[in-house]
Parts: structure tokens; sequence; C-alpha cells
């Protein structure tokens, strides 16, 4: 599993755009800026909808307020889900980045099995602040748990 100071892996990701899917590298994506990153198990799930997405949605400008330049949500999902889901109930502030295929999340060594709820491979919960490219703050949720991974513990934590 990836550590705080470690270098995030290079992978392919989809950034959900008003024109479209756009593909971009991890490498690239975060490269030169401090990113504020969180992963969901899935777009439109419960806890994900009711309180991660909105709660790093509303603390958007503390978080910028702290040094962070782009706040971004990553799932287990594809990119046109993934936009559909920050127009329903996300924000302006957050940048949905699509991992269709679990690469990302596997090499990170978060995958998860969601396998008994239907859901096959998943990203696990958790969120970290990047800065250019390197991990400086992990936050990884027990199974079942939103403790660690919401905007809250975050910024408590910078």
């Amino acid at each position: 599993m990836i550590s705080q100071g470690d270098k995030l892996p290079n992978s392919n990701l989809v950034k959900a755009t008003e024109n479209g899917p756009e593909q971009i590298s991890s490498e690239d994506y975060f490269a030169g800026k401090k990113v504020a990153l969180f992963s969901v198990p899935g777009a439109f799930t419960p806890t994900c909808s009711a309180k991660h997405l909105p709660g790093f949605a509303e603390k958007a400008e503390e978080l910028k307020a702290k040094g962070v330049d782009e706040i971004a949500c990553t799932a287990v999902n594809d990119a046109f889900v993934m936009g559909a889901w920050n127009n329903a109930a996300g924000s302006e502030d957050v940048t949905m980045l699509a991992d269709g295929n679990g690469d990302f999340v596997k090499q990170l060594g978060l995958e998860m099995d969601g396998t008994g709820f239907g859901m096959g491979t998943r990203g696990q919960r958790f969120s970290m602040i990047v800065n250019d490219g390197v991990v400086e703050q992990l936050n990884v949720e027990a199974p079942g748990d939103f403790k660690v991974s919401s905007a809250e513990y975050m910024l408590e934590n910078m």
C-alpha cells in the first residue's frame, strides 16, 4: 500500500469535463500542484453522496486557503457516471477522475472487493494530500467507516 512520502504511481485516469471524457495520466495531473484527493467506492452510493462529496464541495474554500490548488475525487466508475454525479451532487470545485478499470487504486494498493455487494473490485474510501505527485497526508478508512477520509478530518490535519 502507498504510504506518506511515496510518489504516486503513473496510471491512466479519465477526467470528466464539460466536453466529455479527457484521458490524463496521474503523473501529468498531479505534477506541480497540491491536490486534495478523495476516493469513494462508487458514485451515487449512499455515504458517498450524502457526506463525502458534499463535504469536500462545502470545504473547498477552506482547503484552498490552506494551500490546496485543486480538489479531485476518484472512483472505479466511468467518466460519464462521475460527471453526472458531480452535476447532481457535487461542485465546480471538485474535479472528477474516473478510474474505470481500477488500475489506479490497484497500483496504490487501496482496492477493495465489493463483489458481495455486486460491485466487483472498487477503491477503498480514502483521502490524501498530494503535493507535486508525492503523498503528504494519507487517510484510509476502516471497512464501512466514514471518519478519517472526510474534508473536515483532512483540514484538521493540515
